[in-house]
Protein backbone atom coordinates (compact mmCIF):
# COMPACT_ATOMS: atom_id res chain seq x y z
CA UNK A 1 0.00 0.00 0.00
CA UNK A 2 1.47 3.35 -1.06
CA UNK A 3 1.66 6.31 1.30
CA UNK A 4 -0.90 9.09 0.93
CA UNK A 5 0.14 12.71 0.72
CA UNK A 6 -1.67 16.00 1.31
CA UNK A 7 -1.81 18.70 -1.40
CA UNK A 8 1.24 20.31 0.29
CA UNK A 9 3.29 17.16 -0.20
CA UNK A 10 3.16 16.14 3.48
CA UNK A 11 2.49 12.51 4.34
CA UNK A 12 -0.94 12.28 5.94
CA UNK A 13 0.24 9.69 8.46
CA UNK A 14 4.05 9.45 8.60
CA UNK A 15 5.55 6.14 9.77
CA UNK A 16 6.73 6.99 13.30
CA UNK A 17 3.44 8.63 14.25
CA UNK A 18 1.57 5.69 12.77
CA UNK A 19 3.60 3.10 14.64
CA UNK A 20 3.43 5.03 17.92
CA UNK A 21 -0.35 5.11 17.60
CA UNK A 22 -0.44 1.37 16.92
CA UNK A 23 1.91 0.46 19.79
CA UNK A 24 -0.02 2.56 22.29
CA UNK A 25 -3.35 1.15 21.14
CA UNK A 26 -2.13 -2.46 21.31
CA UNK A 27 -0.66 -2.02 24.80
CA UNK A 28 -3.85 -0.31 25.96
CA UNK A 29 -5.91 -3.27 24.76
CA UNK A 30 -3.40 -5.72 26.26
CA UNK A 31 -3.60 -3.94 29.63
CA UNK A 32 -7.35 -4.37 29.92
CA UNK A 33 -7.29 -7.91 28.50
CA UNK A 34 -4.63 -9.09 30.96
CA UNK A 35 -6.47 -7.44 33.86
CA UNK A 36 -9.12 -10.12 33.42
CA UNK A 37 -6.44 -12.65 34.30
CA UNK A 38 -5.27 -10.56 37.27
CA UNK A 39 -2.11 -9.46 35.46
CA UNK A 40 -1.39 -5.76 35.88
CA UNK A 41 0.70 -4.77 32.86
CA UNK A 42 0.92 -1.19 34.12
CA UNK A 43 2.67 -2.46 37.23
CA UNK A 44 5.40 -4.00 35.07
CA UNK A 45 5.74 -1.29 32.43
CA UNK A 46 4.68 1.82 34.35
CA UNK A 47 7.36 4.02 35.91
CA UNK A 48 7.90 3.30 39.61
CA UNK A 49 9.83 5.49 42.04
CA UNK A 50 13.51 4.63 41.66
CA UNK A 51 13.90 3.74 45.37
CA UNK A 52 10.94 1.35 45.26
CA UNK A 53 11.51 -2.38 44.88
CA UNK A 54 9.30 -2.53 41.76
CA UNK A 55 11.42 0.00 39.85
CA UNK A 56 13.23 -1.23 36.73
CA UNK A 57 15.37 1.05 34.49
CA UNK A 58 13.49 0.05 31.34
CA UNK A 59 10.35 1.61 32.81
CA UNK A 60 11.74 5.04 31.92
CA UNK A 61 10.94 4.06 28.33
CA UNK A 62 7.97 1.72 28.62
CA UNK A 63 5.89 3.99 30.86
CA UNK A 64 5.16 6.38 28.00
CA UNK A 65 3.34 3.63 26.09
CA UNK A 66 0.95 2.83 28.94
CA UNK A 67 -2.29 4.66 29.75
CA UNK A 68 -4.71 4.63 32.65
CA UNK A 69 -8.04 4.86 30.81
CA UNK A 70 -9.69 5.61 27.48
CA UNK A 71 -9.79 9.39 28.02
CA UNK A 72 -6.07 9.37 28.86
CA UNK A 73 -5.00 7.55 25.71
CA UNK A 74 -7.50 9.30 23.45
CA UNK A 75 -6.30 12.83 24.18
CA UNK A 76 -2.62 11.83 24.12
CA UNK A 77 -2.98 10.04 20.79
CA UNK A 78 -5.07 12.84 19.34
CA UNK A 79 -2.35 15.35 20.24
CA UNK A 80 0.33 13.00 18.89
CA UNK A 81 -1.51 12.81 15.59
CA UNK A 82 -2.31 16.53 15.52
CA UNK A 83 1.19 17.88 16.20
CA UNK A 84 3.30 14.84 15.36
CA UNK A 85 2.23 14.67 11.72
CA UNK A 86 3.58 18.14 10.96
CA UNK A 87 6.76 17.72 13.00
CA UNK A 88 7.68 14.35 11.51
CA UNK A 89 7.11 15.65 7.98
CA UNK A 90 9.44 18.55 8.72
CA UNK A 91 12.14 16.81 10.73
CA UNK A 92 12.06 13.37 9.18
CA UNK A 93 11.28 10.15 11.01
CA UNK A 94 14.61 9.62 12.79
CA UNK A 95 14.81 13.12 14.22
CA UNK A 96 11.13 13.09 15.20
CA UNK A 97 11.49 9.77 17.02
CA UNK A 98 14.59 11.06 18.81
CA UNK A 99 12.70 14.17 19.92
CA UNK A 100 9.69 12.17 21.11
CA UNK A 101 11.82 9.75 23.11
CA UNK A 102 14.01 12.48 24.64
CA UNK A 103 10.92 14.39 25.79
CA UNK A 104 9.37 11.23 27.23
CA UNK A 105 12.58 10.25 28.99
CA UNK A 106 13.04 13.77 30.32
CA UNK A 107 9.49 13.79 31.64
CA UNK A 108 10.13 10.52 33.45
CA UNK A 109 13.35 11.80 35.01
CA UNK A 110 11.62 14.97 36.21
CA UNK A 111 8.84 12.91 37.73
CA UNK A 112 11.42 10.81 39.56
CA UNK A 113 13.08 13.98 40.87
CA UNK A 114 9.79 15.40 42.13
CA UNK A 115 8.98 12.12 43.87
CA UNK A 116 12.42 12.06 45.46
CA UNK A 117 11.89 15.59 46.82
CA UNK A 118 8.59 14.43 48.27
CA UNK A 119 10.28 11.34 49.70
CA UNK A 120 12.94 13.44 51.43
CA UNK A 121 10.52 16.16 52.58
CA UNK A 122 8.24 13.62 54.24
CA UNK A 123 11.18 11.70 55.76
CA UNK A 124 9.79 8.46 54.37
CA UNK A 125 13.14 6.76 54.66
CA UNK A 126 12.92 7.10 58.44
CA UNK A 127 9.71 5.14 58.88
CA UNK A 128 8.73 1.55 58.21
CA UNK A 129 5.07 2.50 57.90
CA UNK A 130 3.10 5.53 56.75
CA UNK A 131 -0.35 6.84 57.64
CA UNK A 132 -2.38 7.17 54.46
CA UNK A 133 -5.71 8.80 55.26
CA UNK A 134 -5.98 6.86 58.48
CA UNK A 135 -4.74 3.62 56.94
CA UNK A 136 -1.36 2.37 58.19
CA UNK A 137 0.61 0.65 55.43
CA UNK A 138 4.27 -0.35 55.01
CA UNK A 139 6.37 2.41 53.48
CA UNK A 140 7.73 -0.03 50.89
CA UNK A 141 4.20 -0.77 49.64
CA UNK A 142 3.38 2.94 49.57
CA UNK A 143 6.45 3.71 47.44
CA UNK A 144 5.63 0.90 45.03
CA UNK A 145 2.20 2.49 44.54
CA UNK A 146 3.88 5.53 42.96
CA UNK A 147 3.42 4.51 39.36
CA UNK A 148 3.47 6.91 36.41
CA UNK A 149 2.00 6.06 32.99
CA UNK A 150 1.29 7.92 29.79
CA UNK A 151 2.80 9.67 26.79
CA UNK A 152 1.77 13.10 28.08
CA UNK A 153 5.32 14.27 28.79
CA UNK A 154 6.43 13.46 25.25
CA UNK A 155 3.25 14.99 23.84
CA UNK A 156 3.83 18.22 25.76
CA UNK A 157 7.26 18.30 24.16
CA UNK A 158 5.61 18.03 20.74
CA UNK A 159 3.25 20.85 21.66
CA UNK A 160 6.19 23.04 22.63
CA UNK A 161 8.01 22.22 19.39
CA UNK A 162 4.97 23.08 17.28
CA UNK A 163 4.56 26.37 19.12
CA UNK A 164 8.20 27.29 18.59
CA UNK A 165 8.34 26.30 14.93
CA UNK A 166 4.95 27.76 14.01
CA UNK A 167 4.22 30.38 16.69
CA UNK A 168 1.54 32.18 14.69
CA UNK A 169 -0.33 29.11 13.49
CA UNK A 170 -3.90 28.91 14.73
CA UNK A 171 -5.02 26.16 17.09
CA UNK A 172 -8.75 25.83 17.60
CA UNK A 173 -9.84 25.22 21.18
CA UNK A 174 -12.77 22.79 21.17
CA UNK A 175 -12.65 23.15 17.37
CA UNK A 176 -14.24 26.61 17.69
CA UNK A 177 -11.98 29.22 19.29
CA UNK A 178 -8.78 30.14 17.45
CA UNK A 179 -5.62 30.91 19.40
CA UNK A 180 -2.06 31.32 18.17
CA UNK A 181 0.17 28.35 18.92
CA UNK A 182 2.67 30.41 20.92
CA UNK A 183 -0.01 31.63 23.35
CA UNK A 184 -1.49 28.15 23.54
CA UNK A 185 1.87 26.72 24.60
CA UNK A 186 2.53 29.47 27.13
CA UNK A 187 -0.94 29.07 28.64
CA UNK A 188 -0.53 25.32 29.01
CA UNK A 189 2.92 25.71 30.58
CA UNK A 190 1.58 28.19 33.14
CA UNK A 191 -1.41 25.98 33.92
CA UNK A 192 0.84 22.98 34.45
CA UNK A 193 3.23 24.95 36.67
CA UNK A 194 0.45 26.31 38.86
CA UNK A 195 -1.29 22.95 38.98
CA UNK A 196 1.96 21.25 39.94
CA UNK A 197 2.18 23.31 43.11
CA UNK A 198 -1.51 23.50 43.97
CA UNK A 199 -3.03 20.24 42.79
CA UNK A 200 -3.07 17.15 44.99
CA UNK A 201 -4.51 14.87 42.30
CA UNK A 202 -2.89 12.03 40.39
CA UNK A 203 -1.82 14.06 37.33
CA UNK A 204 1.96 14.28 36.88
CA UNK A 205 2.12 18.01 36.10
CA UNK A 206 5.88 18.29 36.59
CA UNK A 207 6.40 15.38 34.20
CA UNK A 208 4.54 17.41 31.57
CA UNK A 209 6.80 20.37 32.27
CA UNK A 210 9.81 18.04 32.14
CA UNK A 211 8.84 16.95 28.65
CA UNK A 212 8.61 20.57 27.59
CA UNK A 213 11.94 21.41 29.24
CA UNK A 214 13.87 18.62 27.54
CA UNK A 215 12.14 19.46 24.25
CA UNK A 216 13.19 23.08 24.64
CA UNK A 217 16.81 22.09 25.25
CA UNK A 218 16.89 19.90 22.15
CA UNK A 219 15.23 22.56 20.00
CA UNK A 220 17.71 25.21 21.15
CA UNK A 221 20.59 22.88 20.27
CA UNK A 222 19.14 22.27 16.79
CA UNK A 223 18.46 25.98 16.33
CA UNK A 224 22.05 26.84 17.22
CA UNK A 225 23.24 24.34 14.61
CA UNK A 226 20.81 25.75 12.04
CA UNK A 227 18.89 22.47 11.91
CA UNK A 228 15.63 23.52 13.53
CA UNK A 229 13.59 22.81 10.40
CA UNK A 230 15.69 19.93 9.15
CA UNK A 231 16.12 20.26 5.42
CA UNK A 232 12.88 22.24 4.99
CA UNK A 233 12.71 25.97 4.46
CA UNK A 234 9.77 28.09 5.60
CA UNK A 235 9.20 31.80 5.13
Amino acid sequence: MSEQYSPTGFRLLPPVVKHLLIINALLFLATFTLNRFHIDLSDYLGLHFFLASDFKPYQLITYMFMHANFEHIFFNMFALWMFGNTLENIWGSKRFLLFFMVCGLGAGLCQELVQYIQYVALHMGDFEKVNLNGMIIPTADYLNAWNTVGASGAVYGLLLAFGMLFPNSKIYLYFLFPIKAKWFVIAYAVIELVSGFLSSGNVAHFAHLGGMLFGLILILIWKKKGKLYGDQEFY
